[in-house]
């Protein structure tokens, strides 16, 4: 069973720093992408970073202009995102999730498995 724990969110002010922990587990390393989601209140859900498993090859969207990267642990089983000089609007709540066809990318409809969401908050 596929399972993704997402942790690591809470209050943080302006300009500051802050990681995320994906701990993920049933899943086979290799065959899927594991990917970060935001969404903030009254909006859509959208893709910010994924690695692929079967080389760990790392994709940050281009919006975010480098504040945001992501990263895992040598076994993937713990899949971070680093965020800098974090913005009001990087409010919202992050999720972690797995696309099991393993082709990643930033569509949240590619990616069937997800887990709780952790609530960010960025103060001004």
């Amino acid at each position: 069973e596929v399972q993704l724990q997402a942790s690591g969110g809470g209050l943080v002010q302006a300009g500051g720093s802050l990681t995320l922990s994906c701990a993920a587990s049933g899943f086979k390393r290799g065959d899927c992408a594991i990917g970060w989601f935001r969404q903030a209140p009254g909006k859509e859900r959208e893709g910010i970073s994924y690695i692929n498993t079967s080389d760990g090859s790392t994709y940050n969207a281009d919006f975010l202009k480098g504040r945001f990267y992501i990263s895992s642990d040598n076994a993937m089983n713990t899949v971070f995102l680093h965020m800098n000089s974090l913005r009001p609007e990087d409010t919202a709540v992050y999720y972690c999730a797995i696309d099991s066809t393993g082709w990643g990318m930033f569509d949240p409809s590619d990616y069937d498995y997800w887990g709780q969401g952790t609530l960010v908050t960025v103060s001004s």
